[in-house]
């Protein structure tokens, strides 16, 4: 069995959008369990609509709920033990669950998850991975907002993370993995990208096919199966694609309303425009899952609908029944093995940086 813990009272819609989601996976993965935290005044009459998902389910009340706007730290503060974003969090460390789905806040969510799960021994920081959709499929995209900057040791990091959950998710044996920047050419970009292209060049990964820069066009070509970069970077670039769909989203749905002859193409062309526009929505590719923790963590869009919520968690389904942490595990472990001098030179570095 699969077990996932549940963050009811996280997103735009709470329980409403949550429940549901609940359900249709449960339709659709008859080997997962859920436990489920939120208050019960919100939860149980959603419940009540599913009479099915209490045999598959445990629902744990709790007091407290993080809200949207609150900051990291006011979430510790007050929301520490006893909130549902830290009891389904908790639920990991303890395991009780396999994994947690939240789509709470957050900067929360991942302050929770820091504090509560740790970082693995070999990683600085972690990284937050959102899967992409592109020409050829999908590809993994890390890091999309948990680390603004990195250096060279933390671009491997993440390189290493991100083929894991390719492994995980895709099925591939040794995914491509390419470093974003300026400029394919190995002169161009900032110091430490050059720096970890050369490393990872060095290294010769047998899990990994490093195939050099890529820039930010070849993401949505899926030239490689892994893109990697900094936190700011990619959140940018993440939040430019999701605006873009709903600009071209927009300008469609103008033109086709534009005259009596657009509507009636519509009409003939509309099976086409259907699979334009799943594969445009964003709510097919849902789910920011937390790498580098020493436990699965998945943040689902806040205003996901039930659908998108599903996909997140069935996301974190998949990572668990592949052995995503062992994969990560055992890469980090053999580039380590490989590449002595890097963790001796990370070490050096925190050293003289608590120094200073």
């Amino acid at each position: 069995m699969i077990r996932i813990s549940i963050d009811a009272m996280g997103g735009d819609h709470g329980p409403s959008v949550v429940i549901p989601a609940l359900m249709t996976v449960a339709t659709r993965r008859p080997d997962i369990r859920f436990v489920i935290y939120g208050r019960e005044e919100a939860v149980r009459p959603e419940l009540a609509k599913f009479p099915k998902l209490a045999q598959v389910s445990e629902f744990v009340h709790c007091e407290i709920s993080v809200r949207m706007d609150d900051k990291p730290s006011q979430a510790l503060r007050h929301g520490r033990w006893k909130s549902s974003m830290w009891k389904a969090v908790e639920a990991v460390k303890s395991g009780t669950a396999d994994a947690c789905i939240s789509a709470g806040n957050t900067g929360a969510l991942m302050a929770m998850s820091k504090f509560c799960l740790r970082t693995m021994a070999t990683i600085d920081r972690p990284a937050i991975a959102a899967l992409w959709p592109t020409l050829r499929g999908e590809s993994v995209v890390l890091d999309v907002g948990a680390t603004i900057g990195a250096d060279a040791h933390q671009l491997i990091d993440f390189a290493i993370l991100g083929t894991g959950m390719a492994r995980s998710v895709f099925g591939i044996e040794r995914p491509s993995v390419g470093l974003l920047n300026v400029g394919v050419e190995e002169i161009k970009g900032q110091e430490e990208v050059k720096e970890a292209g050369r490393m990872l060049r060095e290294a010769n990964m047998t899990s990994m096919n490093y195939h050099g820069f890529v820039e930010g066009d070849d993401i949505g070509k899926g030239a490689v199966d892994v893109v990697v970069t900094e936190g700011f970077a990619g959140n940018i670039a993440l939040k430019t694609a999701e605006g873009t769909v709903r600009q071209i989203a927009g300008y469609l749905r103008a033109a086709m309303n534009r005259t009596l002859m657009a509507r009636i193409g519509y009409i003939f062309a509309k099976g086409a425009f259907d699979r334009l526009r799943e594969k445009m929505d964003v709510g097919r590719s849902n789910g920011g899952v937390f790498l580098g923790l020493n436990g699965i963590v998945v943040k689902s869009h806040g205003g996901a609908d039930s659908d998108g919520f599903a996909a997140a968690i069935e996301l974190g389904y998949d990572m668990v029944r592949n052995n995503l942490l062992d994969r990560i595990e055992a890469d980090l472990d053999l580039f380590h093995a490989r590449n002595p001098h890097a963790q001796t030179n990370r070490k050096s570095d925190v050293v003289a940086d608590a120094k200073e």
